[in-house]
């Protein structure tokens, strides 16, 4: 059996027209990525099973598109300014900065069965460094000779130090008339802000959900493993308002709905999921419970998607900012309160690439190597390849295409042999391929092939379109 690494998983992103290195003609960009045609689509799939899974059937949820600039304000209120950040260290020789409590987690992993002697040794209550003050850090770093992971030798370090990691732009004509705004690091707060707008033109009663897609940035001290943690990437987030007291029954139920939709819509291999509970001394500030669903990568298990109680702390905080009343009346009960908040919150790009991981496929024919990536239907970027079995029959091809492309995303290639481009549908995640020959096409046929058993059917050309659409639900 081959084991899958990310190395796999990058050279079939990159040469099958997923995802291209940014700026490359010019040397690049570190950890900007362009995401290609077949990327650009199967995004959209994502997007819209997601958006039609928690907006469209549910009656009560609506949807936001907020601005990726906001007044800087809401970034004080909402504790980003002073407290959005990450441990940063320094290796006093190379001069190269780190996440710290990365480091601490990858020396904790490497550790084995040994690891619970640091909780002796240093005096901690668990084994997560992010929860660990900058001086215990700092502490396990020097005393544990933690190596630098690019030259794999041990130096001095810094004391770790708080890096914020909003990117910072001006407003205005010139920088020192202009205004600090920042990029956005999350789509939450725009949610937040407009809770009153939300909560008097919907007419939504509580509980009821706001959901959003779109860009954040976040100035990350050592984005990596591909395209799983950049500076720029899209979030779907939703948050769900209800009544205090009956926010930890709307968690768990949140956790159940997060967890039907990868393994049910999406198709994501359960044995390839977990579900993790935050420690109490791991909580954020503002959680009364949090959640985090993970999935094994090449390089670990990691967080996939996080679901929070955020209690009532956004809404308190831009109260006390703003001087605006965000509180609830709640007619049916007669007595007015600020709502708690469910997050469930996912990045689009990093469910892209658990996709990719978990429908990778290899395998071996006669000691041929045959990969595929076993994509659900209704993901998959392509839907239909219409190929011709020779370039003569590129007419009948294109009437074929011009038949079902109306409802379905079809593609035409008449490009190299029949047993190349299989391949290559195949490291498309194409679920079907219409070859077209002239003694099937004149009886009114074609052959379609499925692309996880490589095996073929005949298919009358009328009808082909409904057998298709019936496979693609």
């Amino acid at each position: 059996m081959t084991k899958i690494t990310m190395e796999h998983i990058v050279n079939l992103a990159k040469n099958r027209g997923f995802v291209y290195p940014g700026s490359e003609i010019y040397g690049g960009l570190a950890n900007t990525w362009d995401y290609g045609p077949y990327w650009s689509i199967m995004k959209d799939n994502i997007r819209k099973l997601w958006l039609k899974e928690f907006v469209q059937k549910r009656t009560d949820m609506v949807q936001l598109d907020a601005g990726i600039l906001m007044n800087s304000q809401v970034w004080v209120a909402s504790w980003h300014v002073g407290g959005f950040s990450d441990p940063l260290i320094d290796d006093k020789n190379t001069k190269e900065r780190f996440r710290a409590d990365k480091l601490l987690e990858d020396l904790i992993e490497s550790m084995e069965d040994k690891w619970e002697s640091l909780k002796d040794r240093y005096w901690v209550q668990n084994l997560i460094p992010e929860s660990w003050s900058l001086e215990k850090q700092t502490e396990v770093m020097r005393r544990e000779g933690v190596k630098n992971p690019n030259t794999w030798e041990s130096w001095d370090w810094t004391d770790a130090k708080k890096f914020n990691l909003m990117f910072q732009t001006k407003q205005g004509v010139t920088d020192d008339s202009g205004a600090t705004v920042y990029l956005r690091p999350e789509t939450a707060q725009g949610i937040f802000v407009n809770f009153a707008n939300i909560l008097r033109t919907s007419r939504r009663k509580i509980p009821f959900g706001v959901a959003q897609v779109w860009k954040a940035f976040r100035n990350e001290i050592t984005p990596g493993n591909f395209i799983f943690r950049t500076r720029e990437f899209e979030q779907m987030e939703i948050e769900y308002f209800v009544e205090p007291g009956k926010d930890l029954e709307a968690h768990s139920e949140w956790k159940e709905a997060c967890w039907k939709f990868l393994t049910d819509t999406l198709a994501i291999k359960a044995d390839s999921l977990r579900m993790r509970d935050h420690d109490s001394d791991e909580l954020s500030h503002y959680s009364n419970a949090t959640t985090d669903i993970e999935f094994r990568y090449p390089f670990g298990w990691w967080e996939l998607w996080g679901i929070a109680d955020r209690t009532d702390f956004d809404l308190k905080a831009h109260m006390s900012e703003s001087k605006q009343d965000l509180s609830y009346f709640d007619p049916v009960n007669n007595k007015k309160y600020i709502p708690y908040v469910i997050e469930p919150s996912v990045w689009l790009t990093r469910l892209f690439l658990t996709t990719l991981v978990d429908a990778y496929k290899v395998e071996w024919e006669w000691e041929e190597k045959r990969i595929y990536l076993k994509l659900d239907p209704k993901v998959a970027p392509i839907k239909v390849w219409i190929l011709p079995i020779v370039k003569k029959l590129w007419l009948q091809a294109k009437e074929i295409f011009t038949m079902l492309s109306d409802d379905i995303v079809c593609e035409y290639d008449e490009v190299w042999s029949v047993g190349k481009r299989y391949a290559r549908f195949d490291e498309i995640g194409t679920p079907f391929c219409i070859t077209i020959d002239s003694e099937n096409f004149d009886a009114g046929k074609v052959t379609v092939r499925h692309r996880d058993d490589a095996s073929q059917e005949i298919i009358a050309i009328s009808d082909l379109s409904n057998w298709i659409q019936e496979k693609l639900r």
